[in-house]
């Protein structure tokens, strides 16, 4: 059972800015990650569930996350279907991202009340998603629709919470460029979690990271 609402996720989802996500085979390291995240300043974190017994790894890591992350707001990514949802919810899991609209995980985490946030690509489908209760679209891939392409939402409808995954990086110039069109917050995966950090095992760097792209993002939502 979720430890936190859907209102409080999503209020953290604004909070901060910042949702981090990754997936690695193997447990522990997707621990370190996940500390180092938490650490940094992070207090969401998105596992990408895309591998063979994802699950598995899934449920080690809330379990670890409990005793040594206790503030952060554990969800599960790269959800497709109904069933792993809730799989998923049954674990803990306090939000669910998918990487496209399907009513029937809108169902099943409406019936838990736990923040669901699907990928859309067309106002059309952003409309249907909050219509099915929806408080924050994942855009995605977000570089290959880009920030006109929010702007371009937000003016009919400055209602919609928009998360761009794909395309943003800890920079300031892109931060900026995101924000600045009007999203409540930015999902980032390999940009923030590089192959040389986990290659190198060097979470202590990751930590920095993460610290340096939470100020960034304070800093270009103050002006």
């Amino acid at each position: 059972m979720s430890r936190f609402s859907r209102i409080q996720v999503f209020s953290k989802m604004e909070e901060t800015g910042l949702v981090p996500l990754f997936f690695h085979d193997n447990a522990d390291v997707v621990q370190q990650v996940v500390k180092a995240c938490y650490l940094g300043g992070a207090r969401l974190f998105e596992f990408t569930s895309r591998g063979d017994f994802a699950h598995e790894i899934y449920a080690d890591l809330a379990k670890f996350c409990t005793k040594e992350c206790p503030e952060l707001i554990l969800g599960v990514g790269s959800v497709t279907d109904a069933a792993a949802a809730s799989l998923y919810m049954q674990m803990g899991a306090n939000f669910i991202v998918t990487p496209v609209l399907r009513e029937d995980i809108a169902l099943v985490c409406n019936r838990r009340k736990v923040l669901w946030s699907p990928g859309c690509g067309s106002l059309t489908e952003i409309a249907r998603a909050e219509e099915l209760g929806c408080e924050v679209v994942k855009l995605f891939p977000g570089d290959v629709y880009g920030a006109e392409f929010v702007k371009g939402i937000k003016g009919p409808c400055p209602w919609t919470n928009i998360m761009p995954t794909g395309g943003v990086t800890p920079t300031e110039e892109n931060l900026k460029y995101w924000f600045d069109s009007g999203v409540s917050c930015v999902g980032m995966g390999s940009q923030l979690v590089t192959k040389n950090i986990i290659n190198n095992g060097d979470y202590g760097a990751l930590e920095r990271k993460v610290r340096e792209t939470l100020d960034i993002i304070q800093s270009v939502k103050s002006h």
